[in-house]
């Protein structure tokens, strides 16, 4: 379908507004975000800016929509499904921790602290979900293919119900505990990540790459693959 000059024009200026929102992003946090200081930052009317996005939180929301969808995006590009399911799960890895890397403010917006008086609404829920899609088919992959231990059968109940299509969908070897295994691991990776990016390793880990790397690898071993 063909654009009119007046909608590219539009998605111009889109653009330019939330390069110039994630230049805030880097200077003041995403806490001190501002309608206001975007349009000055191009020259426009506040009121103008408005008719692109009518609040701050629809702009915070259009930021971490296309965040999610930038990390997820690397990490389906990364996973190749004819690869083992071990080298799947640490080449997905790797792609979140450099993704994260190369964009350090959208990830402090995804997974920092939660911005004051800003709430995420339901329609940021399918891109949050889409890294959880692609390790849950590493998973799921796993299990079909005959490759994760016997599962213990232990019913936990800590995994909701309407993650299980998430976490490798349906299958005798993806019990309550492996579910729970699966969550647990993942948090890991972007726990470390996140701790990386926000200093925390300073002064405790003296090879980045391969304290990551040895690491995933064990988060592997944990998960069975």
């Amino acid at each position: 379908m063909v654009s009119t000059a007046r909608e590219r024009a539009r998605a111009a200026l889109t653009e330019e507004i939330l390069a110039s929102a994630r230049t805030q992003l880097a200077t003041v946090g995403a806490a001190a975000l501002s309608l206001r200081a975007v349009a000055r930052d191009l020259g426009m009317a506040s009121s103008a800016l408005y008719r692109y996005f009518p609040s701050r939180d629809d702009l915070l929301t259009r930021l971490i929509q296309e965040g999610y969808d930038a990390l997820g995006a690397a990490a389906e590009e990364a996973d190749d499904p004819a690869q083992q399911p071990r080298a799947r799960w640490h080449a997905v890895c790797a792609a979140i921790r450099a993704w994260a890397r190369a964009n350090p403010h959208e990830w402090a917006l995804l997974y920092g602290s939660p911005v004051p008086g800003y709430a995420a609404p339901a329609d940021t829920v399918p891109a949050a979900a889409r890294v959880g899609v692609v390790l849950g088919g590493i998973l799921g992959d796993a299990a079909r293919a005959g490759l994760l231990p016997p599962p213990e059968g232990r019913r936990t109940h800590l995994v909701l119900p309407a993650a299980t299509a998430v976490l490798g969908g349906d299958h005798p070897a993806l019990d309550d505990a492996t579910r729970a295994r699966a969550l647990m691991t993942w948090s890991a990776v972007h726990g470390m990540v996140s701790f990386e990016l926000f200093g925390h390793f300073v002064g405790s880990v003296a090879d980045g790459d391969a304290f990551f790397t040895e690491q995933v690898g064990e988060l592997a071993d944990l998960l069975g693959l």
